[in-house]
């Protein structure tokens, strides 16, 4: 993983400065832009493995900055930087395609640390299984990296596919949001559990009409459920339920 290009968007030189020292320390290489035009035209010259983007841009902001990523099909990993600690920000983030966030002002380790994490999920290093997993009408591959609902591909972003994956081999048992940190995006909780919730918003509108259901327990955490076969036979019994 050592080598790889960042693109660190940020209007801030200290941010910028603090950032690259930890990046190169790290055998990172590093390139930085300081608005959000600027970015656009980094990310399609240089092809980045990740891009640390602040929301707060001149020019153009980096939620728009995102938007026209995702928009041009441009899936390279996302870490987004807000410099207030509030949800709305974070979800808008989310829903964007971005991949993680981290709200300002942040420890340089963690930045780092989430970037790894993120990077060892894009480039499938996260250790799983090889056999295919079948719940329901839901078929999930680790080796192909492929989930289908019946004959059907469902478009899986890398974290909503590891999401799903992770719920999966622990289907029928409730995961708190701090154990789907660790376990779906490889690092240790910070505090920060929204992202889960919003990704998980996300796999159910995918996985709508499939047998398989996202539960929420109240004030626990998700897990993942399989309905019974509707051409499965019924039970046999001679009385009727009243």
């Amino acid at each position: 993983m050592s080598n790889e290009l960042i693109l660190l968007v940020d209007d801030e030189p200290s941010i910028i400065q603090l950032a690259r020292m930890y990046f190169e320390r790290d055998g990172f290489r590093v390139l930085d832009a300081g608005d959000g035009e600027a970015a656009l035209e980094a990310a399609a010259k240089h092809r980045p493995a990740l891009i640390v983007l602040d929301v707060m841009l001149p020019k153009m902001d980096g939620f728009e900055v995102c938007r026209k990523l995702r928009a041009a099909e441009n899936q390279t990993p996302i870490l987004m930087l807000t410099a207030r600690d509030e949800d709305i920000d974070k979800i808008l983030g989310l829903e964007l395609g971005a991949d993680d966030y981290l709200t300002k002002p942040f420890n340089p380790r963690e930045l780092v640390a989430r970037v790894r994490a993120i990077l060892r999920r894009s480039d499938g290093k996260l250790p799983t299984g090889g056999k295919p997993i079948h719940l329901g009408d839901l078929t999930i591959d680790p080796a192909r990296r492929e989930v289908r609902i019946q004959n059907r591909t469902l478009d899986l972003r890398t974290q909503e596919f590891d999401l799903l994956l992770t719920l999966a081999e622990h289907r029928g048992l409730v995961l708190s949001r701090e154990q789907l940190l660790q376990l779906a995006w490889g690092f240790d909780f910070y505090g920060q559990t929204r992202t889960v919730d919003v990704h998980i918003a996300h796999l159910r509108k995918k996985i709508e009409g499939s047998m398989v259901k996202i539960e929420t327990v109240t004030g626990v955490g998700y897990k993942l459920v399989a309905s019974p076969s509707p051409l499965a036979p019924l039970p046999s019994g001679d009385g009727e339920r009243g």
